[in-house]
């Protein structure tokens, strides 16, 4: 189950679970739209992989249990601000790569 994590984890930004503007990779390393691509430039500061939207789970229960109610966004807040110096050594590194092949 995807955990909906209910903040950025490098500016601390609230991330409520139907946020348009929360991106993540493939490791669940939850940011902001705006770190996600102006901060990273699409280089996950964890992983090196690239962002993508997160998902919105549904709020009602439209089939089977599936929802919100049931499966809640975590409460665990994951802030930890990225080194952007150790960050700007890995963007240049795979930084060119596009995200599939990296």
């Amino acid at each position: 189950m995807l955990e909906l994590r209910r903040t950025c984890e490098h500016c601390n930004t609230a991330l409520p679970p139907d946020a348009k503007h929360a991106r993540i990779c493939s490791f669940e390393c939850t940011f902001c739209a705006t770190c996600a691509d102006g901060v990273f430039g699409n280089v996950c500061p964890n992983c090196g992989g690239g962002f993508t939207a997160r998902p919105i789970r549904p709020s009602k229960d439209w089939k089977n249990g599936n929802f919100l109610g049931k499966y809640p966004a975590s409460t665990t807040v994951k802030h930890r601000r990225a080194d952007l110096a150790a960050h700007a050594e890995l963007a240049a590194a795979v930084g060119s790569t596009p995200p599939a092949k990296r």
